[in-house]
């Protein structure tokens, strides 16, 4: 009993070094901006053992030495993008218009891809059409078929490609299918999985969890590959927010339909979208794809300019949010966005608040009902905000609104997977395409009205009549969202 005291003072010694060594370790942190790192210190003070726990889940942005050093050396490893015969054609002929040039160039500085011209596609209908489309393709593949998506489940959409990669193989079609191992764990543990593979299809699981309890000793188990990213035959790709699953997704039901956009491209684009798949693939399986990146372009005379924008936590800090802050303060008419996700950084709701307050007809559509009631109230503790400043709210009504867009002017579409909270921001692998087209932006800002008709106006009016605790717990979120 007599060393009981003794014992106490060395635990309480050792729990204040670990949490003032935490804490200096917030401040001394790279690439963390000041709410952060205020947002942790003061968990960190305010809940001593959960603020620590909480850290060391959650606090860096890690997703380990080995599998950094993994992608480094695969990275390094690949060929110029810009060296494929027929790839220096397809730059010459992108000519965006010298007023949103310097938008392709932020894009290049993030990935390296320069736009490229030559290139042809459409907006699908809907969420089946687009399985549709892709099996189609699939069916009709030669020599490759490239598949990488964030939640892939065994339902009947999913299945229809997993059909259709089955059939694609055993005729001798090269199929190679990945799935983040979190989000698609469903069709990951199911039958298809293992019959896909015996089929001949092979496939890889994007950041695998191993032990979830020994998996945060080497690195966070919430950094996701987020992306959807479909390549065949090295010339024809999809870009947008679709999963590999029906419009009902199964896994939340109650929320359902799933509502999203997918292009479908065929173009030098396709190629850019090839090595974001193969710096994926080849750091998680050796297999060695940079003969395919090697192979001459089909290059067409006509067609618009596009340039492919990947994201993610081992990419330049800040990426996205510069990308979506560099439109936003480039629009001079009209600028219209959906995301079902918004959980801002400060820049980026002062360049959407500066939008409307310089007179361009600002619109942002978020879904009435969010799957995550976390982000949802976050997202509404901007409401007033941005209603101050003059941006239109729309909350749409039909279903979870998953769609990631923005149109600019009638003239420049971003279209992809990344939203507009920190999880894309600083966690998530992501892909996006800007292009430069005013037929395909008019088609993308014709869904979108579509969108609006099934919305209803979020009024300044009502926000204020919120009752006080909704606003107490809107705005409690948000106050956490930069450790969140």
């Amino acid at each position: 009993m007599s060393n009981s005291p003794l014992i106490a003072a060395l635990l309480l010694a050792l729990h204040l070094s670990l949490q003032a060594g935490l804490i200096a370790r917030v401040l001394l942190r790279p690439h963390r901006d000041p709410a952060s790192r205020i947002a942790w210190v003061v968990v960190m003070a305010a809940l001593p053992v959960v603020g620590i726990v909480a850290y060391l889940l959650l606090g860096e942005v890690n997703i380990g030495r080995r599998r950094i050093e993994r992608m480094r050396v695969t990275l390094a490893g690949m060929p110029d993008p810009a060296a494929a015969p027929g790839m220096e054609q397809a730059i010459a002929l992108a000519r965006p218009p010298e007023r949103v040039a310097h938008l392709f160039s932020v894009g290049r500085s993030i990935s390296g891809f320069a736009a490229v011209g030559g290139n042809r596609a459409r907006l699908l209908p809907d969420s089946d059409a687009t399985i549709e489309a892709m099996v189609a393709d699939i069916d009709a593949a030669r020599e490759t078929v490239h598949l990488l998506f964030y939640i892939w489940l065994p339902d009947d959409n999913g299945c229809k490609v997993v059909a259709a990669l089955k059939r694609a193989a055993a005729r001798g079609v090269r199929c190679r299918a990945m799935a983040d191992d979190l989000g698609s764990k469903q069709m990951i543990r199911s039958p298809h999985w293992q019959a896909m593979q015996v089929a001949g299809v092979r496939l890889a699981r994007a950041l695998p969890i191993g032990n979830p309890l020994l998996r945060p000793l080497k690195g966070r188990i919430d950094l996701r590959n987020h992306r959807k990213i479909v390549v065949i035959d090295n010339h024809i790709t999809y870009c947008g927010s679709q999963n590999c699953a029906d419009p009902a997704f199964r896994v939340k039901p109650r929320y359902a339909p799933w509502v999203d956009a997918m292009m479908r491209f065929d173009g030098p684009i396709a190629r850019q979208n090839q090595f974001l798949f193969a710096a994926d693939w080849m750091s998680h399986t050796g297999d060695d794809l940079r003969e395919l990146l090697r192979r001459p372009l089909e290059v067409a005379e006509t067609g618009f300019a596009a340039q492919v924008i990947g994201t993610g936590p081992t990419v330049r800090y800040a990426a996205m949010p510069e990308l979506f802050e560099t439109l936003m303060y480039d629009a001079r008419r009209e600028l219209v966005i959906t995301t079902p996700y918004y959980v801002p950084n400060e820049s980026l709701q002062a360049a959407l608040c500066a939008s409307a307050r310089r007179g361009v007809e600002t619109v942002i559509v978020f879904p009435a009902r969010n799957d995550s009631w976390i982000v949802g109230a976050a997202s509404r503790s901007y409401y007033a905000d941005l209603l101050s400043a003059g941006v239109r709210i729309y909350e749409y009504q039909g279903g979870l609104l998953h769609t990631k867009s923005l149109t600019l002017d009638g003239e420049v579409t971003l279209i992809g997977s990344a939203n507009m909270d920190r999880r894309s921001f600083d966690l998530n692998y992501e892909n996006n395409i800007l292009l430069h087209d005013p037929a395909l932006n008019a088609a993308l800002r014709q869904r979108q009205d579509s969108y609006l008709a099934s919305s209803l106006a979020v009024t300044a009016d009502r926000v204020a009549a919120w009752p006080r605790r909704s606003r107490l717990l809107n705005n409690a979120i948000a106050m956490l969202g930069p450790i969140l």
